[in-house]
């Protein structure tokens, strides 16, 4: 236990280091402004080792749980902007080949999901491909709780403005309740339609409106992360 607990350090400082190399360069650019997440980071990922280490009991499972609780542990350490960058690189790493595209707007995250890998045209249940990218998008979001996620079901312009609101939201629905199925908090999700509105293609063309028909979840960092 010892001995692994005291390997586990080095490597939590690496962990530290590696979480706020953006940091770093936005520091030498600025002139020094991020010093103070240079040290969160570090310090939480130290942080988080010992007490990874500490939940362990023993063995190889103890380093484990020490790399475990200084990756998060850096992330808090190095503020919101940290946090998130973690959070981005899980998800990148889970949806790569998946269809759905990753993007980063400030501390903000939004996983576009296309209407090849989600509904049917006219439907709202859920295909096979957007269960199992959903799967690992759960995993994800259970690790960083200190995300609210919103859930926006677009359309596109085909049939009456009325029976498009209705359908983004049960879309919108669909995905928040496979979430909240797979263990994310009830609390965390907002569910909400906007019909044919915010259009990202043109509703002209079979390959713009597939475009069209989408679900975005945007994850927001919360105060405490």
């Amino acid at each position: 236990m010892k001995k692994t607990f005291w390997l586990s350090i080095p490597v939590a400082m690496a962990v530290g280091m590696t979480g706020c190399a953006s940091n770093g360069a936005d520091n030498q650019q600025q002139g020094g402004g991020n010093t103070k997440a240079w040290s969160g980071a570090g310090i939480g990922a130290v942080a988080g080792a010992v007490a990874g280490a500490l939940t362990g009991d023993g063995g190889s499972s103890t380093r484990d749980r020490a790399l475990i609780g200084a990756a998060a542990g850096a992330a808090a350490g190095g503020g919101i902007g940290a946090y998130m960058d973690s959070q981005e690189k899980e998800l990148r790493k889970s949806l790569d080949g998946t269809g759905i595209g990753v993007e980063r707007d400030g501390n903000n995250l939004i996983l576009n999901m296309p209407s090849s890998v989600t509904f049917d045209v006219d439907a709202s249940d859920l295909q096979t491909p957007a269960r199992q990218a959903l799967n690992d998008v759960n995993a994800v979001l259970r690790a960083y709780p200190e995300t609210r996620i919103n859930v926006a079901g677009y359309t596109d312009s085909t049939g009456a403005d009325s029976y498009n609101q209705k359908l983004s939201e049960r879309r919108a629905q669909s995905v928040a309740t496979y979430l909240e199925q797979g263990g994310v908090e009830a609390g965390r999700i907002n569910a909400v339609g906007y019909g044919e509105t915010n259009p990202v293609a043109s509703n002209d063309t079979d390959a713009g409106r597939a475009q069209n028909r989408r679900v975005e979840i945007t994850l927001t960092p919360t105060q405490q992360s």
